[in-house]
C-alpha cells in the first residue's frame, strides 16, 4: 500500500488503523534546533481528540509518545517518530455487520483493491488515522510559527447554516471559534449549528459543513510552476483528509460566477510594498503565493456511519440486504476537523517553504 507518506523536504508517514493497538507517524526532514515539546503536540490532539457533548462517546486520551527526533526540548533532524495508544476500542458493533457493505464508507473499494479489510471501524480508512496528521502538522505548525506564519481554522458552515467573521481579525476568529463546541466564531450561527446536529442526531442521522483555513502572513513567491502549484498542493493534502470531498481557495466556486472585473483584486501599495485590496485570489496568483492571507475552504461531507436503516450488499451471499450502523458516531465531524485541515495546510506551507528555501535544515545558531 502506496500513499502513506506526505511532502518532499518536510515530510510525514502515518500508520495505524481505527481498532488496532495504536496510530502514529513519522516527521522526516525538520529542522534541527526547533524548540519542541510533548506539550505543544498535545494540544493539538486535544483540540481533535474523541468525546464532547456534540461528538462520538468514544473516550480516547489521545496523549502522544514522542520516541526519537527529540532531545533536551529540541528536534535533532534526525526522524521524529511519534506514537498514540488506541485505548478506547470496541470492536463489537462492528462483528454483526462485518460482511455487510457500509453506505459511504470505503468497505467496498477496500476489498475491491486489497481482497481484503479491516471491518473494524473503517481500519486505516478511518477518521482515526487523522490523530497521527494532526500529531505531524502541530510540528509544522509550531516551526511556520518560528518565522512568523499563523495557521488557524473554524467551521465556516454546518448543516447549511453560515456563520459571518466581517469585521473579525484572525486573532478574535480563533479565539471566539476554540471557545465554541462547534468550532464557530459567530455564536448566533453557532446556536443554530448545535440545534442541527442535535437534531440530526435524534433522527439517527449527520451532518456536513464547510471548514475555513486562513494562512496569516505567508511569505510571498511559494510554489513552483504548473505540476507543483501551490493550491494545488494545499488542495492535495487537504482531499487525502477522510471525509472531504473539495476544495476552494480564495473566492473559489463563486469564481464561476463573478466577472473578471469583479474577481480581479486591484493592485495597490500597502506600507511601502505591493499589496491587493481585495483577496479573491485567496493569496495565490499563477500557483505561487503572492503574500496576501491564503485562504482555503474544505467541504466535509455527513458522517456516513448513522443509524438510519440503509440498502447495502452482503459481500459473502451476494446478496441485498438492510443494515443498520450501531456503535460511536460523530453526528457532524466538522469541529473536529477543523484542527485536521489545519494540520495539513501547515504541513503543506512548512514543506513549501523549506522547498524554497526560506527554512534552513538547521536553527541553531
Amino acid at each position: 500500500m502506496v500513499g502513506n507518506t506526505f511532502g518532499h523536504i518536510f515530510r510525514v508517514t502515518t500508520w495505524g488503523e481505527s481498532h488496532g493497538k495504536a496510530v502514529g507517524c513519522v516527521v522526516d526532514g525538520c529542522p534541527a534546533g526547533l524548540d519542541i515539546s510533548s506539550e505543544v503536540i498535545q494540544r493539538e490532539l486535544d483540540r481533535r481528540k474523541p468525546g464532547g457533548r456534540l461528538a462520538t462517546k468514544r473516550k480516547e486520551e489521545d496523549k502522544v509518545e514522542i520516541l526519537s527526533g527529540v532531545f533536551e526540548g529540541k528536534t535533532l533532524g534526525t526522524p521524529i517518530s511519534m506514537l498514540i495508544w488506541n485505548k478506547d476500542v470496541d470492536s463489537r458493533p462492528y462483528e454483526e455487520i462485518k460482511d455487510l457493505l457500509r453506505p459511504g464508507h470505503a468497505d467496498y473499494t477496500y476489498l475491491a483493491k486489497f481482497g481484503i479489510r479491516d471491518w473494524r471501524g473503517g481500519g486505516r480508512a478511518s477518521a482515526r488515522e487523522t490523530a497521527a496528521r494532526v500529531a505531524a502538522g502541530a510540528i509544522a505548525k509550531h516551526l511556520l510559527a518560528r518565522f512568523g506564519v499563523k495557521v488557524g481554522g473554524y467551521a465556516k458552515e454546518i448543516a447549511g447554516v453560515s456563520c459571518n467573521v466581517d469585521g473579525m481579525s484572525f486573532e478574535e476568529i480563533v479565539e471566539k471559534a476554540e471557545k465554541s463546541d462547534v468550532r464557530c466564531p459567530d455564536s448566533e450561527a453557532a446556536k443554530l449549528m448545535e440545534e442541527r446536529i442535535i437534531e440530526a442526531r435524534r433522527e439517527g442521522d449527520s451532518v456536513g459543513g464547510v471548514v475555513e483555513v486562513i494562512v496569516k502572513n505567508p511569505p510571498a513567491g511559494l510554489g513552483e510552476p504548473v505540476f507543483m502549484k501551490l493550491d494545488a498542493y494545499i488542495a492535495y493534502a487537504v482531499m487525502g483528509i477522510p471525509a472531504v470531498k473539495g476544495v476552494e481557495i480564495g473566492a473559489g466556486f463563486e469564481a464561476a460566477r463573478m466577472k473578471g472585473s469583479e474577481h480581479n483584486d486591484p493592485i495597490v501599495i500597502k506600507n511601502g510594498r505591493i499589496g491587493f485590496a481585495t483577496n479573491n485570489a485567496g493569496g495565490i496568483l499563477g500557483g505561487v503565493s503572492n503574500g496576501d492571507d491564503i485562504i482555503v475552504r474544505a467541504a466535509i461531507k455527513p458522517t456516513p456511519s448513522i443509524s438510519k436503516p440503509q440498502r447495502t450488499v452482503n459481500f459473502r451471499t451476494m446478496k441485498e440486504e438492510e443494515i443498520v450502523v450501531k456503535g460511536r458516531h460523530d453526528p457532524c465531524i466538522v469541529p473536529r476537523a477543523v484542527p485536521v485541515v489545519e494540520a495539513m495546510v501547515s504541513l503543506a506551507i512548512a514543506d513549501a517553504m523549506m522547498l524554497q528555501g526560506l527554512i534552513p535544515r538547521c536553527l541553531q545558531g
